[in-house]
């Protein structure tokens, strides 16, 4: 059986129409769900005062030091020397004696530059810093 097909039905198209509708309900989900976050903070609460308060964001911050692949030590982006990452993390850890610490060291930086880095946290009152890795099948 021969079917003929006209020229104008040889052309596929897709119908955009549901994407844009489902684009438009995430926008004003997520608009939504902001503003309501947003009105938390913004209600008139007295809060009770604390001799050691602080925010619970900052005693939970856990401290990153990247080693890269020359041995340098970067924090938030910075490159540090190592007098200034033993400060830092025995700041921290005055602060907060449970200080989680990650040490991501490039796998092409020397074994020494990484372990420097681990015997800082150690000397600096970390008792066990984390070594990030990246999980391979």
């Amino acid at each position: 059986m021969h079917l003929r097909v006209k020229e104008a039905d040889a052309g596929l198209s897709i119908d955009m129409t549901p994407i844009i509708d489902m684009v438009f309900m995430l926008l004003t989900f997520f608009l939504v769900a902001s503003s309501f976050h947003q009105e938390e903070r913004e209600m008139r609460i007295a809060l009770p005062f604390a001799s050691n308060s602080a925010p619970v964001s900052a005693m939970l911050r856990e401290f990153i030091v990247n080693v890269d692949r020359d041995g340098q030590i970067i924090v938030a982006g910075r490159t540090i020397e190592p007098d200034q990452l033993r400060t830092m993390i025995t700041d921290a850890v005055a602060a907060n004696p449970e200080q989680k610490v990650t040490v991501r060291g490039d796998r092409a930086a020397a074994y020494s530059s990484v372990v420097a880095v681990l015997d800082i946290c150690k000397g600096s009152g970390i008792q066990e810093p984390y070594l990030d890795t990246v999980l391979t099948n």
